[in-house]
């Protein structure tokens, strides 16, 4: 039905848009705190100097193990080669990890990609919040994601794989059952779709209580 095809089209743009500005909203987000941290720089500097001076070393010492705690949550902690794969990596591990959410990742990806950035961060986006959202069922303890990013000749790879509870999803035909609501469904499509376009292949896998989404994306 053409009319149906339509608006599920324009619901999907909708959602791609809305999706892309949390995400930059997020980046910015990240950039704000490493600038103001940078910002206070010389009155770290001064007051260490000061507790120095005074011969407070247990001050001292406590002061750096906070000022350690606040720069890792602005550090970079990836560094892809890709300047938007590291913004929107960077952005969602420092996500997760506020939710208690422990992050393993090894990304190396080109500085010039085949794909735009628009259909790259929607990639990135929506598996890192389907993994962000299925690892909250979770205890803290047991929180993990797994990313992997890596050229395999002239195809981008990427790997996703985060614990779901024990549970194996249910899948309708070739399409895992979301149990995340409209938002969710719309974003695995808009993935499906991105891959389709790149002539990508993409594949999808629940067994023995992870979900690992694997995609490889020509790039020449």
């Amino acid at each position: 039905m053409p009319f149906l095809s339509k608006w599920i089209d324009r619901r999907i743009e909708a959602y791609q848009r809305e999706l892309i500005e949390t995400h930059y909203r997020e980046v910015e987000n990240m950039y704000r705190k490493m600038r103001g941290w940078r910002h206070d720089y010389r009155g770290h500097i001064q007051a260490m100097k000061a507790l120095l001076s005074a011969g407070d070393l247990d001050g001292l010492r406590g002061y750096l193990d906070k000022l350690d705690t606040d720069l890792n949550t602005v550090d970079t902690v990836i560094k892809t080669g890709n300047p938007m794969a590291d913004a929107i990596l960077n952005s969602k591990i420092s996500l997760a990890q506020s939710r208690g959410i422990t992050v393993k990742a090894d990304a190396h990806v080109p500085v010039g990609l085949r794909m735009s950035e628009i259909d790259l961060c929607c990639i990135l986006g929506n598996l890192f919040d389907n993994a962000i959202e299925a690892s909250m069922a979770l205890p803290e303890e047991e929180r993990l994601i797994r990313v992997y990013m890596e050229m395999k000749g002239t195809q981008l790879y990427i790997s996703f794989t985060n614990f779901t509870a024990g549970k194996k999803l249910r899948k309708t035909g070739k399409v895992y059952k979301s149990t995340k609501g409209e938002g969710h469904g719309f974003g695995l499509v808009r993935i499906d779709k991105i891959i389709e376009q790149l002539d990508g292949y993409l594949s999808r896998n629940s067994e023995d209580g992870a979900f690992t989404t694997e995609i490889l994306i020509p790039q020449v």
